[in-house]
């Protein structure tokens, strides 16, 4: 079970076993920087292409800007993900397009740094999401999209309980090419997405 505290007025921490996620702040810069050019390798196969100044300063303080406007209209929250016992930075996580109303729904999308990979942080950090998601925001439905190509990122989506709907055809625009996707959701009254609600 995790807990919900406030860092800030308005500010969820999404506290696990071993992982704890909590909105960016401008003092995350250096460790998102160095965690994201480390791991450039890694990730550039799985994202959109990345800009010229992708890591400088200024973009970032556009990106934390967009991450707060996003949040104070919600549309959307963006966590980074830390190692409760070392505090070190591991990855992020957003749940955007969120939808009210009828839909009730959001569109999770996600990194992790080289080294964490396949460790387990990752699949708990989701299930913290999903939890946040049902529990707190009442959303009924969370959605994923996966590049059919990714195995670890379809390995963390079943292990947390999403089921694959189908294939978006040409869906995103990632490192420089159109490519197909897989489309992932939870539910929150799904019998298999079950663990992300006990």
């Amino acid at each position: 079970m995790f807990g919900l505290s406030l860092l800030r007025r308005d500010s969820p921490a999404l506290k696990g076993e071993r992982v704890i996620l909590r909105l960016p702040v401008a003092g995350d810069y250096a460790a998102w920087a160095a965690l994201r050019g480390e791991s450039r390798a890694f990730l550039e196969p799985w994202e959109p292409t990345w800009a010229p100044d992708e890591l400088e300063k200024a973009a970032w303080r556009y990106r934390l800007r967009r991450y707060r406007e996003d949040f104070s209209r919600g549309a959307a929250v963006a966590f980074f993900i830390f190692d409760r016992q070392s505090g070190a930075l591991l990855g992020g996580l957003t749940l955007g397009n969120i939808r009210h109303g009828v839909a009730r729904s959001g569109h999770i999308g996600y990194w992790i740094g080289e080294k964490y990979a396949g460790q387990g942080y990752m699949a708990e950090a989701l299930d913290l999401l999903a939890r946040h998601a049902f529990e707190t925001m009442r959303l009924h439905r969370i959605e994923a999209a996966c590049i059919p190509g990714n195995t670890r990122s379809i390995r963390v989506l079943e292990k947390v309980g999403f089921t694959r709907e189908g294939l978006l055809r040409s869906y995103l625009k990632i490192n420089g090419g159109w490519q197909d996707h897989y489309l992932y959701a939870l539910i929150a009254d799904d019998p298999r997405g079950a663990r992300a609600r006990d």
